[in-house]
């Protein structure tokens, strides 16, 4: 059996002793966060997509919120104290996070930036997000997430 190769996500909940479950799929290129559900069986409403965004500041910070959701970009500037928030550009990706786009974790970006998980994570105990590279979905905690990650949990969906 093939040793299985560890991202900087998995290393770190492995360090900080969090029990997680690992989903992987057959995919070389980015695809949304629906299909990487459909190919892991992961229930939509559990499966979070990693957004990054830069502030007004020039700060970065990382909203994770549901896979069928869009951000509410001004209650997610509120969120971080900004006066507004942009996604950033899909060529930044990697130099900014360490991640390529479709594999972007909240968990072992490059630097550590302010975190915040969608209100609607805290209706679970475990929650489906990005391993750290395309074909990887980990399932974790809520609880160790949000403490893995320095996180916090706001309304920022549109509705």
């Amino acid at each position: 059996m093939a040793k299985e190769t560890k991202t900087n996500a998995m290393r770190i909940l492995d360090r900080q002793k969090v029990t997680y479950d690992t989903l992987t799929y057959n995919c070389d290129e980015f695809v949304d966060g629906m299909h990487s559900a459909d190919l892991t069986g992961a229930p939509y409403e559990q499966s979070f997509k990693t957004l990054v965004m830069e502030g007004k500041s020039g700060g970065f910070y990382v909203f994770v919120v549901p896979i069928e959701k869009e951000v509410d970009r001004k209650a997610a500037a509120k969120a971080v104290g900004e006066k507004a928030v942009d996604m950033i550009h899909v060529k930044d990706i990697t130099k900014i996070t360490g991640y390529v786009r479709g594999g972007c974790s909240p968990i072992g970006m490059k630097k550590s930036f302010p975190t915040v998980f969608d209100a609607s994570a805290g209706n679970f105990d475990e929650i489906y997000v990005s391993g750290g590279r395309i074909g990887l979905t980990l399932k974790v905690p809520v609880k160790e997430l949000l403490k893995v990650t320095g996180g916090k949990i706001e309304d920022i969906t549109a509705k």
